[in-house]
């Protein structure tokens, strides 16, 4: 029998002031707040209920995890624990029964469950998969192995357009690596203006 997929999407706990601070400077802390949530509650609602893997929603702070299931659809919550977002992704598939694992992030409005499938099958023949963020980061880490290389995520400068990069100069020379579709995170005003302008109807011609 095949192993469980898992798919894990880390999340903030939606609080007023604690998300999107970047992208509070130019819309507000309340909008911003709105924004994170509904778009945390659509990525639940896209790709949680999918029958070809389990979801599970990774929490930080921790102290927030009990309270998950009231805005996290009911998906099983996980705390996130300790430590910088390297550490933080590094212990989660270990806390997971046997099976592949994704890990996306939560503040990326494009992403479907195709995208996620599309990570677990190039799963099926890599070490590890990466879906790049057009800004150098990266929305997904999928990994065949939750059995990881010890400080894997340690030497990464997380938040600049070197994170993809520093995770994969920190890779195994031995794994065979895959990459997934180009997304756009939101960060600040200028992305979430950018991509309404994307999903905006455009008259042909």
């Amino acid at each position: 029998m095949r192993p469980t997929r898992h798919l894990v999407i880390f999340a903030k706990a939606p609080l007023l002031g604690q998300v999107k601070r970047r992208l509070a400077g130019g819309i507000g802390a309340v909008a911003a707040q709105h924004y994170y949530r509904a778009t945390l509650t659509e990525l639940i609602r896209r790709v949680g209920r999918d029958r070809r893997w389990k979801c599970w929603l990774a929490i930080t702070p921790d102290k927030m995890a009990r309270l998950g299931q009231s805005w996290g659809g009911g998906l099983p919550v996980l705390p996130q624990g300790t430590g910088d977002l390297g550490a933080r992704m590094a212990r989660v598939p270990r806390r997971l029964p046997p099976g592949p694992t994704v890990i996306i992030g939560s503040d990326i409005p494009a992403i479907e469950g195709a995208h996620v499938a599309r990570a677990f099958a190039l799963l099926s023949g890599h070490d590890a998969v990466f879906g790049p963020a057009a800004d150098g980061g990266y929305w997904l880490v999928g990994l065949h192995n939750r059995r990881l290389p010890f400080g894997l995520f340690g030497k990464v400068r997380w938040s600049t357009a070197d994170a993809l990069a520093d995770t994969l100069a920190g890779l195994p020379s031995r794994w065979c690596v895959a990459r997934c579709d180009t997304l756009h995170d939101i960060d600040d005003a200028d992305d979430l203006a950018a991509w309404r302008e994307r999903k905006r109807p455009h008259p042909p011609g």
